[in-house]
């Protein structure tokens, strides 16, 4: 049986070649992207490099957070088993933008849609089991410091993006590990993953500069998503296929447990979750 897998963010970068490895696989593909002619393209290009593929897309907006419950209706409608989520689109705003949810842009793309697609899908995946959830994280969540109060208040002139986008990854740890302690005995396994310093648009345009090739950037999370190795292993951080700690106070449980409420209290009052 040919597994589904959907990766978000998936017309370019690590989640377009993370497409092409899964593809050439034979697993059934459900290609995320922003932009609906960047899909159809994307498609028509993995399928004319890899004949026989079964590749289908879906879009969605993730600064829209109603565009993500959504997506996430419409996967239930499509399909009757979902076996892999890999939770890679991702942002860097250099410059503070506001959605029309009164969030910042960074935050939403990088951890509220995260949220909201996963439990959204939660069930579908509970249903496949055994299914894995991958979340793309980053390094930089080691510098991650989060204050609640400055989230809710977007008021303030001075705007780190670093920060916002450090923060954002910090969250996503703390989700992954929640998540993972919710769903264990289930055989929904939760990871997350740091994919390395990757030549890609989002590095080019928020650091200004380049490092390695997105080949490199695919391996853990390719890994992550199909290996035997680590059938059954949930809660974990990965870099380059290895397990290794992540930041110190990742694990702070009353750190991890104030976030965690705050998000779902946040999307249960916006109507994003149930």
């Amino acid at each position: 049986m040919n597994k589904t897998i959907l990766i978000t963010g998936a017309t370019d970068g690590i989640g377009k070649q993370i497409a092409c490895e899964l593809a050439s696989q034979g697993y059934q593909i459900i290609l995320h992207g922003r932009n609906e002619e960047k899909c159809i393209r994307t498609v028509d290009e993995i399928i004319e490099k890899f004949p026989g593929s079964t590749i289908e897309h879906i879009s969605a907006d993730f600064t829209s957070l109603s565009n993500v419950r959504r997506m996430a209706e419409t996967i239930q409608e499509r399909y009757n088993r979902l076996d892999v989520l890999i939770n890679n689109a991702g942002i860097y705003k250099t410059h503070k933008e506001i959605n029309l949810d009164g969030f910042e842009i960074n935050l939403v793309v990088n951890y509220l849609a995260v949220y909201v697609l996963t439990k959204n899908l939660q069930n579908l995946l509970l249903k496949s089991a055994p299914a894995r959830v991958v979340n793309i994280s980053s390094i930089a969540h080691k510098r991650g410091r989060i204050d609640l109060e400055e989230l809710t208040n977007n008021s303030g002139q001075f705007f780190d993006s670093y920060k916002a986008y450090a923060d954002s990854k910090l969250m996503l740890m703390y989700f992954t590990y929640c998540l993972a302690d919710e769903l264990s005995g289930t055989g929904v396994t939760v990871n997350a993953l740091h994919p390395g310093v990757v030549t890609t648009k989002m590095l080019k345009n928020g650091f200004n500069m380049t490092g390695e090739d997105v080949t490199v950037g695919a391996e853990t999370p390719v890994y992550l998503a199909t290996s035997p190795e680590i059938e059954g292993l949930t809660g974990l951080y990965f870099d380059k296929k290895i397990s290794v700690p992540s930041s110190r106070i990742s694990y702070d449980l009353f750190a991890r447990e104030k976030v965690i409420e705050w998000t779902k209290k946040t999307m249960k009052a916006g109507g994003w979750i149930n």
